[in-house]
C-alpha cells in the first residue's frame, strides 16, 4: 500500500471506527472485547483491498455483517465475561440509573438471543436497513428476514417484559381518542 494510501485508510479509521466499534458490539450481543475483535478483523480485510473500495464504509459494514454470519456456523460455546469495573460509573442521577439499568436489560437480552436473531434487529433497527437488503447482506429471503424479525422481538419480549415501556402498549394506544377498532368484511 502507498503512502497516499495508508493515509486514507488511517483517516477512516480515525473517524468512522466509534461508529462501526457500536455496531460490532452490537453484532455480537453487548461483548464489547468480541465486538472490537469484529471490528480489527473487518479492517485487516479491508485494509488488503483498500485501492479497489469504492464505498470504504459500506465495504466494512458488509463485512462485519458477513463475519459475524460466519461466527454463527463456528459451534463455538458462550464463555463467560469477566470485566474489571462494572459496565457503569454510577452518577448519582436517577435518570442516567435507570438509562444504565435500561441498556444493561437491553444487553442481556440481546445475548439471550441467537447471533442470527440478534444480526437481524441490529440490521433492521440499530442500523435502520430495509428488510430487502438485510436479506441480500445475510443471504436469505425477505420472508425469512421477517419471520426472523417477528420471533427475535417476540423473544425479546419475554426475556425483558420491563422493555415494553420503550413503546407504546396496546392499552395505551386503544384508548388515544384517534384509534378505532376496524371491522373488516369480506
Amino acid at each position: 500500500m502507498n503512502a497516499e494510501r495508508l493515509d486514507s485508510f488511517r483517516e477512516f479509521v480515525d473517524t468512522r471506527s466509534s461508529a462501526l466499534l457500536k455496531t460490532a458490539v452490537l453484532l455480537c450481543g453487548g461483548d464489547q472485547h468480541a465486538g472490537e475483535d469484529l471490528l480489527q478483523t473487518a479492517l485487516v480485510k479491508a485494509a488488503g483491498r483498500w485501492q479497489r473500495i469504492d464505498e470504504p464504509e459500506a465495504y466494512v459494514r458488509r463485512i462485519l455483517y458477513r463475519q459475524q454470519v460466519s461466527r454463527w456456523r463456528l459451534k463455538w460455546r458462550r464463555r463467560e465475561v469477566s470485566v474489571a469495573e462494572p459496565p457503569e460509573a454510577g452518577t448519582g442521577v436517577a435518570d442516567a440509573a435507570a438509562a444504565a439499568e435500561l441498556r444493561l436489560v437491553m444487553r442481556e437480552a440481546l445475548s439471550r438471543l441467537t447471533a442470527r436473531q440478534r444480526t437481524v434487529l441490529v440490521l433492521r433497527y440499530f442500523e435502520d436497513l430495509p428488510e430487502a437488503d438485510v436479506a441480500r447482506l445475510l443471504g436469505c429471503t425477505v420472508g425469512t428476514v421477517r419471520s426472523t424479525t417477528h420471533r427475535s422481538l417476540a423473544r425479546l419480549r419475554s426475556l425483558a417484559p420491563e422493555l415494553a415501556a420503550l413503546g407504546p402498549a396496546d392499552a395505551e394506544r386503544r384508548s388515544a381518542p384517534d384509534y378505532a377498532p376496524v371491522e373488516v368484511r369480506p
